[in-house]
Formats: structure tokens, C-alpha cells, sequence
């Protein structure tokens, strides 16, 4: 286990809208480098670094064309080795996201795959053995290459599958094992990629969909994580230093895999839904935890969270998440008051936080924008970051015709210099939370927690973290319940009273509280 993942904090970078240093209207590498003492500002001392390989970009560069190469709008490989190195100077670490289920269709492997001719990549992606074959419980594409097959794909038409066999074989004639030599080619092929990004001084790696490589496997997926466990085995040796950290969003499997981390992501009816997002499927009303209507359920989120956390304690972290690129921003649903207190709520658990990039200032999930390169319901969540008041709030210095996504230009758009200047911003409100992480174990990835008052449809919640209570009412109503600590406010939003064992906090509040000695 690295380390320095016990106080790591990340901050989540969408490198097409974060910074654009030559006036293209696409961020860049040189962009971000422009603003790592800006992260590092926010308490941030690690960055995820959303696909920066070269690509045709019809999933935003999850379309990967080429491993070991970065794509031209974002700079070159010389600037990524940068980017390490002045990152590593100011204390930073960064986290390649890596795409290990597919290619892009346009892929130099994928060429030759799709050859008439027999070669080494033949079996490097799955093909059925004649284009008449294309069983519909697969999502195949037919009859548009010379081979005599179809072709899977794992998600756009754009993205075939990645050849790494199949757990039950239903059709001998072109499902492969996972014990096949071409099979165990595609590991070693994607543990090379890794090996050259770790030499160039990358920190280690995001895995997308890390649970989507063998086929016809199910459940716990006993196939996938023997090659998980292969990859870490190589890490551990060769790279110790190294994070690997999975969407999964099954901590006990994936860690069990041995992934240093598994995110906790917004999954129908799971535990991270019942927190920040869930909703009454017919009228839309917020049923979330943290809505302030009061009408969430934490006890919900409790059955699921204390079971994962019990089964990976010791052995690996939960990464929650404040967004990511996939997610539609908190603020959707929640006023900036109710995000705020979500927010730093993320940053009092236990495990290795993310701070999705314009989070920290409330950025805005802008509705009615057309699908940018694979985006769809997405785009919203993708929109240049807000740095202050100058042309296209400091982004780019393009004209707004040019730009990857149009900015906010709503009179009150929250950006990083009005939030500068707001003492009870989110900016600043996370900035506190954040360093006090930092300054007491009891706060960080490794430290204990334990439910002190948690009752179905009631608040506040509870919870304690060694010397401190996190005490939390998001609603919209005054709470009081009673309270025997004897303790001292550390950090609050809103007013948090104890008196005569008695907790009384006032609406839409959070406290920290350190116990007395």
C-alpha cells in the first residue's frame, strides 16, 4: 500500500475545460501546469488526470488511439513528463486514468485485428467466426470490415472490446479462455502501457470500468480480478509507490483485486444515491440524505456503507466523490448551501476524497447544451472552469464560438476570485475542512469511524472519527437530540450548540467537534 494515499486528497481534472494556454479554446497540459499552486491552494496534494492519450475523441478520449502518445490538443509527451515533475516539486502526485476494456475502432491494433490475414492481433479484440454469427445477448458491430466476423464493442460503436477471454464459454467456436496465449498477451500489453507512464513519472493509475474485462462473467468476477491481482503483483514489485484505483464501485471485490481503492459512485439504489442524489422516481422530489427537505434516510445508506467498510478495513480504501465527469454536479439538485455541506461532509470520511474540478467554487450542471464528443446527459457536468471575471472567466482567451463548451454567463456565476473574496464561500469553507484533514490523523484515509446516532428518516446524523464528532442536519428545520460528550467546536457551518446534554444545531448545519481530554 503507498503510503501516501493515508492523507492523499484529489482533485479531479477534466483537461479539455480546465485551462487553455494558447488560445485554442481546449485546455492543455501546459494549462494545468499554469495552475497546480492553485490546487495545491485548496489542500489538494493529488490530481486525477481524466484521458489525455491521443484520440479521435468520440467518447472524449476514452477512445484511445494511441497509449503512448498524448494527444495534440493537449501537448506533447515531453509536456506530460512536465507536468510529473513540476507537480512532484510542489507536492503533488498524478494519476493517469487508464482505459483498459477497448480502443478506439481507429487503434493501430485494431487495424491489423480487422485484417483479412491472420496476425499477432487477430485475437487482441473479440470476433465471432463468420459475419453470419452475431448472437444478440452481444452488442456486435456486422459486416463493415474484410474479416470474415463481427466485432463487440463494449459501449459506442467506436469502442471495441479488448480481448481478455471469456469465464463460461457458450461459444467454443470464438469465445477464448482466459488462460489463452493471445488472451494473456492483452495483459502483458496493458502492463507495458502502465510501465511507461510509471517510467515517465506518472503516480499511478484510475481504471476505467475496471470490472468490464473477461466476458460472461458475473458476480464477484473471479477472472477480472486474477488479472488485477497480476497487475498489482507487478506494482508491488516493480513500482510500490504506485495507486491503483478502481470504478468498480464494489469496494470488497475490488480491493480484493487488489486495488488500492474503489470508488463509490452513483449507482441505482446504492449507498453514494441514497446520500447525494436519490429522487422519488415519479414526482422528482429530493430524497436524499443531504436535501433539505429532511425526507432522506441515512440508515439506507448505513446498511451498505458499514458492511463495505468492515470488509475492506485494513486492506484498502472508499474513494467518495464530490462529482466526476460522469455525474451530474450536486448542484443540479442542491442549492449552494446544500452542496456545501455534502461537500465537506465528503472530506470528514474515512478513505481517499475527490474534489471534482469547479466543485469547490459550486460550479452550476448547465442544462440544454448540445453532446460533445460522446457526452450526451454528461455535458452539463463538463464546462470550462470559472477562474474570475475576465473573458470566458479567465478559461481561454478564444472567442466563445471556439471554445469546447460555452461557459456560464449568468450575471452570478461563482468563480474562483468572488469565492476568494467570500470568508463563508464553498471555496474557502472546503479550503478549512481540508487542511484541518490534513492536520489530524484521526480525519484522513486510515482513521476509525463509528456511528454514535443514526435513526431511519431522522436527524442529525452522527458519527465519531477518533477525537472528533462529525455532527450533520442538512435539513431545513432546527434539530435537538440528546448529546452526553463533553467536546469543543472545531469547525461549524451554521450554529451547533451543546448544553445541558442537549445537541441543538439550527438548520442546514455541520459541526466538527473535538472531544474534550
Amino acid at each position: 500500500m503507498p503510503n501516501w494515499l493515508k492523507d492523499a486528497v484529489f482533485y479531479e481534472i477534466y483537461p479539455q475545460t480546465f485551462c487553455d494556454s494558447n488560445g485554442d479554446g481546449i485546455g492543455d497540459l501546459k494549462g494545468i501546469e499554469s495552475k497546480l499552486d492553485y490546487v495545491r491552494s485548496l489542500g489538494c496534494n493529488a490530481i486525477w488526470l481524466n484521458p489525455i492519450y491521443d484520440s479521435p475523441f468520440m467518447d472524449a478520449g476514452y477512445d484511445v488511439r494511441d497509449y503512448y502518445k498524448v494527444a495534440e490538443r493537449y501537448g506533447t509527451n515531453e509536456d506530460a513528463k512536465r507536468l510529473f515533475e513540476i507537480a512532484h516539486q510542489k507536492g503533488i502526485r498524478i494519476l493517469l486514468d487508464l482505459v483498459p476494456g477497448h480502443t478506439s475502432d481507429t487503434h493501430q491494433w485494431f487495424l491489423e485485428s480487422k485484417r483479412a490475414e491472420t496476425n499477432q492481433y487477430s485475437n487482441r479484440y473479440i470476433w465471432t467466426d463468420s459475419v453470419w454469427e452475431a448472437p444478440p445477448q452481444y452488442k456486435f458491430l456486422c459486416g463493415i470490415t474484410d474479416r470474415d466476423g463481427n466485432y463487440l464493442v463494449n459501449f459506442f460503436s467506436s469502442q471495441p472490446a479488448l480481448n481478455y477471454g471469456f469465464n463460461e464459454i457458450t461459444h467454443p467456436d470464438w469465445q477464448l479462455p482466459t488462460s489463452h496465449p493471445d488472451c494473456k498477451a492483452t495483459v502483458e500489453a496493458l502492463k507495458d502501457i502502465m510501465r511507461f507512464w510509471l517510467d515517465m513519472g506518472c503516480d499511478g493509475f484510475r481504471v476505467d470500468m475496471a470490472d468490464s474485462l473477461v466476458k460472461n462473467e458475473d458476480g464477484e468476477k473471479p477472472e477480472t480480478c486474477k488479472i488485477w491481482r497480476n497487475v498489482r503483483a507487478m506494482l508491488d514489485k516493480d513500482y510500490p509507490e504506485a495507486a491503483l484505483i478502481s470504478e468498480w464501485c464494489n469496494p470488497k471485490v475490488a480491493i480484493g483485486a487488489g486495488f488500492h481503492s474503489d470508488f463509490y459512485l452513483d449507482h441505482d439504489n446504492n449507498g453514494y444515491r441514497h446520500l447525494f442524489r436519490e429522487k422519488d422516481k415519479k414526482t422528482g422530489e429530493c430524497r436524499a440524505v443531504f436535501g433539505k427537505n429532511g425526507k432522506g434516510d441515512i440508515t439506507k445508506f448505513l446498511d451498505e456503507y458499514l458492511d463495505d467498510l468492515k470488509g475492506t478495513k485494513g486492506k484498502g480504501y472508499i474513494s467518495f466523490i464530490t462529482c466526476n465527469h460522469d455525474t451530474p454536479r450536486m448542484t443540479k439538485m442542491f442549492t449552494p448551501l446544500e452542496a456545501k455541506i455534502a461537500y465537506s461532509f465528503v472530506f470528514l470520511m474515512p478513505g481517499v476524497p475527490f474534489l471534482y474540478y469547479g466543485d469547490e467554487i459550486g460550479m452550476r450542471f448547465m442544462n440544454g447544451l448540445n453532446s460533445k464528443e460522446g457526452g450526451y446527459s454528461r455535458t452539463g457536468t463538463r464546462t470550462p472552469m470559472q477562474w474570475d471575471d475576465s473573458k470566458n472567466h479567465g478559461f481561454s482567451n478564444a472567442d466563445s464560438d471556439k471554445l469546447y463548451l460555452p461557459v456560464d454567463t449568468s450575471e452570478d456565476a461563482p468563480t474562483v476570485q468572488n469565492q476568494t473574496e467570500d470568508p463563508d464561500s464553498i471555496l474557502n469553507t472546503l479550503k478549512k475542512v481540508i487542511a484541518i484533514r490534513h492536520n489530524h490523523k484521526d480525519l484522513q484515509s486510515d482513521g476509525d469511524f463509528e456511528v454514535v446516532y443514526a435513526k431511519k428518516g431522522e436527524y442529525p446524523f452522527i458519527f465519531k472519527r477518533g477525537e472528533f464528532l462529525i455532527v450533520v442536519n442538512p435539513t431545513d428545520k432546527e434539530q435537538s437530540v440528546p448529546f452526553d460528550f463533553e467536546c469543543n467546536p472545531m469547525f461549524t457551518i451554521g450554529k451547533v450548540c451543546v448544553e445541558n446534554k442537549t445537541l441543538t444545531m439550527c438548520a442546514q448545519s455541520l459541526g466538527l467537534l473535538q472531544l474534550s481530554k
